[in-house]
């Protein structure tokens, strides 16, 4: 069937072309949007963290307990959140949450203690986490119904929004205070929201798209170890990405006795590299189909992070980081859109559930291997649940979702 049929088809506007394709394109510029507005948010506040640990006066291991906080209502909201996308459709949650995120960001700078803290990022967290799995609800429904898969172009817009956010927050820290600063992003996430929201509720979700999961039936136990298995690879993949963050520039100034400078450019170069692969990553899926780029993105991240935990020199390491985003890149868009179609938003919820908690557990596991043994050993263990990721895909090579 030609691509034009199927999108014609797949559009809720009705049976013409010039009705479908537009409302097709503009959902879909509408959901880039919000996800490059949750990467954004999110890195502003990221980068204001150290400035909010000295207004609150808050202890190392003070601010570490608050901070789980913004982990701990992410979690509890993603299991919530598939249940209010079935209900009230995945559209009218994103659009929510947005707005709430958008609104949570302005009070951590309002608290001047680590317990007031922690309290207002549960708030912020479960804003983050709903709608990280409203939007990516919505994005399972739009690949399905035009027919291509476009998810990572989805995910690299987060990656953007994520390093403009860090950038931008890089350059006012100096000259503005947090409260000033955030209270600056709350206003442009409501007008962001406002107007990208228009759209999203203007524009339910493709009806082709609901499927006996989103109609109420109950998922045969098949399809629910499906959803378990690409949650576990959305986890390995998260575990990868957290272990870089808090570890990859620790490890080049440790071990490989970097500058503190050329450490720093490790975790910006995995990032960039991840970015270029979600960019490239449907025609990349288009090329090698989903199974191929899940095992081949696994084997490369694997190749890469053996390279990046015990090459002698810094920039074989850097090198090594390089591939491993690139390895990484498509993984998780893969599994949470697999989960999706298997299991509606329930199915991304899980995903993403389990792709957060290996975010969470990969940095202290890391840190207690490492004490045990070294944190070159211990950064070996990415490459080993990357290869396992990779088996992973490959054995749920046949899923999909006409078997839930």
């Amino acid at each position: 069937m030609p691509l034009l049929n199927k999108v014609r088809t797949a559009a809720p506007g009705g049976p013409g072309e010039n009705t479908a394709a537009p409302s097709l394109s503009r959902l879909r510029t509408a959901l880039t949007v919000f996800f490059a507005l949750d990467g954004f948010l999110f890195a502003g506040w990221v980068v204001r963290i150290p400035a909010i640990k000295q207004q609150t006066g808050a202890s190392a291991g003070e601010l570490g307990l608050a901070l789980l906080g913004v982990s701990a209502g992410a979690v509890v909201t993603m299991v919530l959140t598939g249940r209010l996308c079935r209900r009230f459709g995945s559209h009218p949650v994103t659009v929510v949450c947005g707005a709430l995120m958008a609104l949570a960001i302005a009070l951590p700078p309002q608290t001047h203690s680590a317990l007031a803290l922690g309290l207002v990022l549960l708030v912020f967290g479960a804003a983050y986490g709903g709608i990280n799995v409203a939007m990516n609800s919505a994005a399972v429904d739009l690949v399905a119904a035009l027919r291509r898969p476009v998810m990572p172009s989805f995910h690299a817009a987060f990656s953007l929004g994520g390093m403009v956010g860090a950038g931008v927050g890089a350059l006012v820290a100096a000259g503005l205070s947090p409260t000033t600063h955030l209270l600056a992003l709350t206003g442009v996430g409501l007008v962001v929201t406002a107007l990208a929201g228009r759209v999203l509720l203007r524009h339910p979700a493709p009806a082709h798209a609901s499927t006996s999961h989103t109609q109420g039936r109950r998922l045969d136990g098949r399809a629910r170890r499906l959803v378990l298995l690409f949650g576990v690879i959305a986890l390995c993949t998260a575990y990868g990405e957290g272990a870089m963050a808090d570890w990859g520039a620790l490890h080049l100034e440790q071990d490989l006795s970097a500058a503190p400078g050329v450490a720093a450019v490790g975790y910006s170069l995995f990032a960039l590299a991840m970015t270029a692969g979600r960019l490239s990553g449907t025609a990349l899926l288009e090329r090698l189909g989903q199974t191929r780029t899940l095992v081949a993105g696994g084997l490369t991240a694997s190749a890469g992070m053996l390279l990046g935990a015990l090459a002698p020199t810094v920039w074989l390491a850097l090198a090594g980081f390089a591939v491993m985003g690139l390895g990484l890149a498509n993984i998780f868009p893969v599994a949470v859109a697999r989960a999706g179609a298997l299991a509606g938003p329930g199915g991304v919820a899980a995903a993403s559930t389990l792709g957060y908690g290996g975010m969470l557990l990969g940095p202290p596991a890391i840190g207690l291997l490492a004490e045990w043994s070294s944190l070159p050993v211990a950064l070996t263990t990415v490459a080993v649940l990357s290869a396992g990721a990779a088996l992973i895909g490959y054995t749920a090579r046949h899923a999909t979702a006409s078997q839930t």
